[in-house]
């Protein structure tokens, strides 16, 4: 016993004295890295830590992109964020998990990461890349868990940006809902619906108190293959582009398609959708989309989906607060007014849809934010 707990000692004087600090999750798709950079640099009396900081400091500054897929998320920059008794800058960068050799090769070469010995990691990645990160940087994964490292890095988030959670206000109508400031202070309990490659729902009470109550594989990673063999498309960005440009009702059914107007009894519009690709059948009509609308197509399909999903917990739980993260919310409005939308005429006004701005980094900010405790 004592043993471990003398070995659990030196792996957290060794985590919270080592330079550079920084947290990272690896998921199927996405690998995203939280960064603290911190301002008093000079201050440190040991060479070699200034050089490493330095180092990073330059190659980071100079630019946003890195390789092919790599970037970090300027607009996402925290200043003046205290971490153990440290102030500086929290920086959100993110590359495609396909990329990992080359991010490991880059690491290697730089020697950002010659003084650690261990860092925090979550994600299937931290898994299946362990024997990687120990062969190539002599580094050792410390593995957190995927959950508690959410919920630590949500409310860390939310605490330090007040105007980190928002809302669509007028979401009745897709086209004319404006995001507004969500007041997050009085947050349980809520329904956590996390959009990645698959999606993941929790019911959550409190920071300790919370339970996976649900999920599904139909996520962002679906909406990115689909898109891939219907468009073409190689990443992400450009699916998110054609979507955005084109116009599902080219390719869905809809309720008008099938009763020539509303639904009345049920209250359905005409312009709901009654099968998704359903007009797909008809070579005529396939022969008038475009990959703008199947892509589109494909994206409403995948958010109406989650939505249902989302809106069924909500309703077993008996909660009215449903908040949406993920790296598929990225850069993807149309989708988050889908869901605003979804939640409230489904609910008949009674559920809110809830966002963050640091959507799809949370995992990794927790892992940075665990090295204040003892592992």
């Amino acid at each position: 016993m004592k043993k471990k707990k003398t070995k659990r000692r030196m792996l957290k004087s060794q985590l919270l004295k080592a330079m550079p600090w920084f947290g990272i999750d690896i998921g199927g798709t996405l690998t995203k890295l939280v960064y603290f950079e911190p301002k008093d640099i000079s201050s440190i009396k040991l060479d070699k830590e200034v050089e490493v900081l330095k180092t990073i400091k330059k190659y980071l500054m100079k630019k946003s992109a890195y390789g092919k897929t790599g970037h970090r998320d300027t607009h996402l920059q925290m200043d003046n964020i205290d971490i153990r008794k440290r102030s500086g800058s929290l920086h959100f960068i993110r590359f495609q998990t396909t990329d990992m050799c080359e991010f490991l090769s880059l690491v290697k070469r730089k020697s950002m990461a010659c003084l650690l010995k261990t860092i925090l990691a979550t994600g299937g990645g931290a898994f299946k890349f362990e024997d990687d990160f120990r062969k190539e940087l002599n580094l050792d994964l410390s593995k957190i868990d995927e959950v508690d490292a959410l919920i630590k890095g949500i409310f860390f988030a939310e605490d330090q940006n007040r105007s980190e959670c928002y809302y669509y206000e007028n979401c009745a109508n897709i086209t004319e809902c404006e995001k507004r400031a969500f007041d997050f202070s009085k947050s349980y309990p809520f329904i956590l619906v996390n959009i990645g490659s698959g999606v993941s729902i929790l019911a959550v009470h409190g920071s300790d108190n919370y339970e996976r109550v649900s999920g599904s594989s139909l996520g962002g990673g679906t909406f990115l293959g689909l898109c891939s063999l219907l468009t073409g498309s190689k990443t992400f960005e450009e699916a998110i582009e054609l979507a955005t440009a084109g116009d599902n009702k080219k390719v869905d059914k809809l309720v008008r398609d099938i009763y020539g107007g509303d639904y009345e009894r049920f209250q359905l519009k005409a312009d709901f959708i009654a099968s998704s690709f359903g007009q797909m059948h008809s070579s005529e009509k396939i022969s008038d989309v475009s990959r703008q609308d199947l892509a589109n197509a494909t994206l409403v399909t995948i958010t109406i989906n989650i939505a249902h999903i989302a809106r069924l917990c909500a309703l077993y739980a008996k909660i009215d607060k449903v908040v949406f993260i993920g790296n598929f919310l990225r850069i993807n409005s149309t989708s988050e007014k889908f869901l605003a939308h979804a939640m409230h005429v489904w609910s008949e006004g009674k559920m809110e849809a809830i966002f963050l701005h640091h959507e799809g980094y949370f995992g990794a900010l927790g892992c940075l934010l665990e090295m204040n405790k003892e592992i």
